[in-house]
């Protein structure tokens, strides 16, 4: 199955490596291709650079070390209600992903 994981996912996974999320990205890895796009790195980095500094480093390590397939993201497209949003469902869309995790409400 190919798997998207969103960038709160991600963030999460790196600010606690015991957490739920970060069980959910080591199943994927695991027992999926994980299919990860530009625009999620970017988000990564800009949330842990801002609220979290001290954990780049982690996030260096957790991308080196990670087998994805690496898509672009699109900034037109499908509309979501969370214009933010749009680029990951683009890409997911076009890199004919199974499944999106995130802890996106919507």
């Amino acid at each position: 199955m190919r798997v998207m994981i969103d960038t709160n996912v991600i963030v999460s996974a790196v600010y606690n490596p015991k957490s739920k999320p970060a069980d959910a990205l080591g199943h994927v890895c695991e027992n999926h291709d994980l299919v990860l796009c530009d625009h999620i790195i970017a988000e990564c980095y800009d949330v842990v650079t801002r609220k979290f500094p001290q954990h780049l480093p982690y996030l260096d390590h957790l991308f080196i070390s990670l087998g994805y397939e690496l898509v672009a993201a699109p900034r037109t497209g499908l509309a979501m209600p969370d214009p933010k949003d749009s680029p990951i469902l683009n890409a997911a869309v076009l890199a004919d992903v199974d499944i999106i995790i995130s802890g996106d409400g919507h």
